[in-house]
């Protein structure tokens, strides 16, 4: 990985007796920032460290001079200098006069865009997360580089601040052949975004810092013209995202849908729920957790609709290695089974009557947090799935079960157990386990010792078929599977509390 931070240009701005100290400062291809405050000594800012550059006091005149040397600032109070991508903010009193600097050292960096390098050539659009100083901007160069060098794709960067390519009127050469369009006030950068796809016809358009409800609407539409996103964003989390109101359209937008109360019933909710509002402007999150470790979140509209239903979704964690090699791993979730008070549909585990084995659980629907908690604390094995065909068993709330989902529907099908829970309390959720125990530690048996004589019974003739006494939904599953292993057929009959099992040719 290489980088450029053309220190000597800022360096040349800075009064006389700084220079000499900053140049004879430890590290200096680390340092970050130069801070100037009236009235204070002035600093020099490292990753984990602070020096003084001076005993003497910030004048005016210090103040002055750096002004002298830099651009003009714009309505941000940023500046910077031309073909550099350093910036430079002021503190500004009630005047309007400026009383202190923050002189940030801008570094070009190649190399950072292949930890996510395979998303950028797929052409979908990306939205990059992460807190401030993390190299949001500079992942952000480094893709606007590689898409207009690499792909050879009409790329245009919408650069508010002129962060990106750096100030002046011609940009750094850190951005390739990509063009830049620069924004007169931070104001009018939705304006200029819509700009950039009627004039320049681009087929990539890259921005920095979406903050404001209008240019949120101006992604979405520069996203619904087939023209790929990639951009920045404020927020360190996609949960931050979808809890900021004004940003929450770039994942789809949450809306809250009334329910009649007909419906409401129906569904056994409340009448007022939460659901995503639109497709999503961005199809990939990338949130930037630190220096070369990245979390990428490949279906937004999948994710968000699993949070909106409390089944957060793991993200894929890449990161490089000391040797230079991208690690990829998931954050797969050991989460538990949750409240199971009923099942529906014929069982298909593959478990003995004495088995005390994990049990393989896909919740829909209900809390992983919480039911992870209340299955450590109880002492239950079990392990989540991330799909339905995995699982020994469903899990979800009885308000999802009456929607009768997709997801739902096919594990039905399919056989696969499903338990309702009556909430996502964990109050209930840990009772719940409590009985999963309980049926698991033996008052099973006198059923399965049941189960077992009817199956006799039928397999040596003596009765075509035999009805079992009524049992509750997990004994149910074990008396199907016993009669699965003997070759016979089985279904359930009647409604719980005395649903039961019926044993036949």
């Amino acid at each position: 990985m290489q980088q450029s931070d053309e220190l000597e240009a800022l360096l040349r701005g800075l009064p006389p007796d700084l220079v000499q100290r900053v140049r004879a400062l430890d590290g200096l291809e680390g340092l970050l920032e130069i801070v100037m405050d009236l009235g204070r000594l002035p600093e020099a800012r490292f990753v984990g460290r602070e020096e003084l550059l001076s005993q003497r006091e910030v004048s005016a005149e210090d103040l002055a001079y750096v002004i002298s040397h830099i651009g003009q600032f714009g309505g941000d109070n940023r500046a910077g200098i031309e073909r550099t991508l350093h910036r430079i903010s002021a503190l500004r009193n009630r005047a309007g006069k400026v009383v202190g600097l923050t002189l940030r050292v801008g570094r070009a960096v190649y190399g950072t865009v292949e930890i996510i390098r395979d998303i950028v050539e797929s052409g979908r659009s990306i939205l990059l997360l992460g807190r401030p100083g993390v190299g949001k901007t500079t992942m952000l160069r480094e893709v606007a580089r590689v898409l207009a060098d690499d792909l050879a794709k009409r790329v245009v960067i919408v650069d508010t601040s002129n962060e990106i390519a750096g100030d002046g009127d011609i940009p750094h050469p850190g951005i390739g052949r990509a063009r830049r369009m620069q924004v007169p006030t931070p104001s009018l950068q939705h304006a200029v975004m819509i700009e950039a796809v009627e004039n320049h016809m681009p087929e990539v358009v890259v921005i920095d810092e979406i903050g404001t409800e209008q240019e949120a609407a101006a992604a979405r539409t520069i996203a619904e013209r087939g023209v790929q996103l990639i951009a920045t964003a404020h927020g360190n989390t996609l949960e931050n995202l979808m809890l900021n109101p004004t940003l929450t359209d770039l994942v789809g937008g949450i809306q809250t849908v009334t329910l009649s109360d007909e419906e409401a019933r129906r569904r056994g909710t409340q009448k007022s729920v939460l659901e995503r509002k639109a497709p999503p402007t961005f199809q990939v999150l990338v949130e930037i957790q630190a220096y070369q470790r990245v979390a990428v979140y490949h279906d937004v509209s999948q994710v968000v609709d699993a949070i909106l239903l409390g089944m957060p979704v793991a993200p894929e964690i890449r990161s490089r290695t000391e040797g230079g090699e991208i690690a990829r791993t998931t954050q797969a979730p050991t989460r538990a089974p949750a409240d199971a008070v009923e099942h529906r549909s014929t069982p298909r585990l593959p478990l003995d009557d004495g088995m005390r084995e994990t049990i393989k659980v896909y919740p829909f629907g209900v809390s992983w947090t919480r039911v992870e908690d209340a299955a450590r604390g109880l002492g239950l094995p079990v392990a989540i799935v991330r799909e339905p065909e995995d699982a020994d068993v469903v899990l979800t709330l009885k308000n999802y079960y009456r929607r009768k989902t997709p997801r739902l529907r096919n594990a039905e099908s399919s056989g696969i157990p499903i338990y309702i829970a009556r909430s996502n309390s964990s109050s209930q959720i840990a009772s719940a386990l409590a009985s999963v125990i309980d049926l698991r530690r033996g008052p099973e048996d006198q059923a399965l010792e049941e189960a077992r004589e009817a199956i006799e019974a039928v397999a040596s003739g003596q009765s075509d078929e035999i009805e079992l006494a009524p049992q509750n939904a997990y004994v149910r599953r074990l008396q199907h599977e016993l009669a699965e292993r003997a070759s016979l057929s089985s279904r359930s009959t009647g409604h719980d509390p005395v649903r039961r099992v019926q044993i036949y040719r």
